[in-house]
């Protein structure tokens, strides 16, 4: 169709624009075209570039080839680097009839070709073929748009769902250690901080991608989910734990991870579960120490996967700077030096340097979600 019903049903014709240093060649054309299309015209090359990225663009050009100054080959090659107007198909009119000038011409990226003496019949068969094409590649461009939109909401929407599912398992087993919720975000700040910092080196840049530090951040909340499976009994205990009471509440790192590798064994895509098994990684083992004395396997070094190490001190910091039923909150000065006294012995040593280069950013989120009470 040529023309097309605007949204309070009006009717709007498709626009052309029409190019030719000739009037004539130009009152010819637009007798044909006028009565179906809303005609434009420009006698030169530069006033048709400026006419074709001004409003209203046209939907089509014709547009000749020999004109002086500049071209139309010329105008074709302007027109085709401008974003405003690379899309706007174009008929070339030409008296040439060389093989070689028609094959200049859509190598530049013409729609079509037109020969003079122009014949009405073959101009609005062409004309009106090439407004169709069009139309239909615009539809094509608006749908895809609008798939990609809704690719995109439904990603950021089973992102939010997934994010606070996690952060929902994650609150149950903070609840039975009389443990908030604004412990899970100071972790996640804390790992984030520290991975952010890390990257910067060499050595951890393929480690620590965007994407994988998302991934550490979106696990974090998981660390200690086997709580869940400690009894009250040594959770709770105000006091000393015995030495049994001791290594039943060390269990809870590998209740964690096993919870989590029954949760996504049997999936059969396992491509999006990336971050859960990060998660059983720093759930099982972000109570390991640098130098091989923590639990439960008692790792060393680098054997212990990195978004442990990261949690260990991320974790280990919250739970000095907070109350807790056997321990007054110390402030956040002793605790740093806590973490400075356990860098190669308790802490990575790179990890810790991390956490000096941004005490910083420790301190703020410490006090941005500080616990109420």
């Amino acid at each position: 169709m040529t023309i097309q019903q605007t949204a309070d049903g009006n009717i709007q014709l498709k626009t052309l624009l029409l190019v030719d240093d000739t009037p004539e060649n130009l009152t010819v054309l637009g007798e044909i075209l006028m009565p179906y299309y809303r005609v434009r015209v420009a006698n030169s090359g530069a006033r048709a570039l400026v006419a074709a990225a001004s409003e209203p663009r046209p939907d089509l050009i014709l547009l000749d080839v020999m004109m002086p100054e500049m071209d139309g080959y010329k105008v074709i090659t302007h027109l085709r680097s401008n974003p405003l107007t690379l899309d706007i198909p174009v008929i070339f009119i030409t008296a040439l009839d060389a093989t070689e000038d028609e094959t200049k011409g859509l190598e530049l990226g013409a729609a079509d070709y037109i020969t003079k003496p122009v014949r009405p019949a073959i101009v609005l068969t062409r004309v009106r073929g090439q407004i169709e094409l069009k139309e239909a590649r615009d539809r094509m461009r608006d749908q895809n748009a609008w798939l990609e939109a809704e690719i995109e909401r439904r990603m950021r929407q089973n992102q939010m769902i997934q994010d606070v599912s996690m952060r929902a398992l994650a609150s149950l087993a903070e609840a039975r250690d009389n443990e908030t919720g604004n412990h899970i975000l100071r972790t996640q700040g804390y790992v984030k901080v520290l991975a952010e910092e890390l990257s910067k080196l060499p050595q951890y840049a393929e480690k620590l991608t965007p994407t994988i530090i998302e991934s550490y951040v979106k696990a974090a909340p998981l660390h200690d989910i086997g709580k869940v499976g400690i009894p009250d009994r040594a959770l709770h205990k105000p006091g000393k734990h015995t030495p049994e009471e001791w290594e039943l509440m060390k269990t809870h790192a590998k209740v964690g991870s096993d919870a989590i590798w029954r949760a996504i064994q049997d999936e059969e895509d396992q491509a999006g579960l990336d971050f859960l098994r990060i998660a059983m990684d720093i759930a099982h083992y972000h109570h390991e120490k640098w130098d091989g004395t923590g639990y439960p396997e008692g790792l060393s070094g680098e054997n212990i996967p990195l978004p442990a190490r990261l949690m260990a001190l991320a974790d280990v910091f919250d739970a000095l700077i907070s109350k807790r039923v056997y321990k007054p909150a110390f402030t956040v000065e002793h605790t740093t030096e806590i973490i400075l006294n356990g860098r190669g012995r308790h802490f990575d040593p790179d990890v810790v340097d991390a956490f000096v280069a941004r005490l910083d950013d420790f301190y703020a989120i410490a006090a941005r979600h500080i616990d109420e009470g």
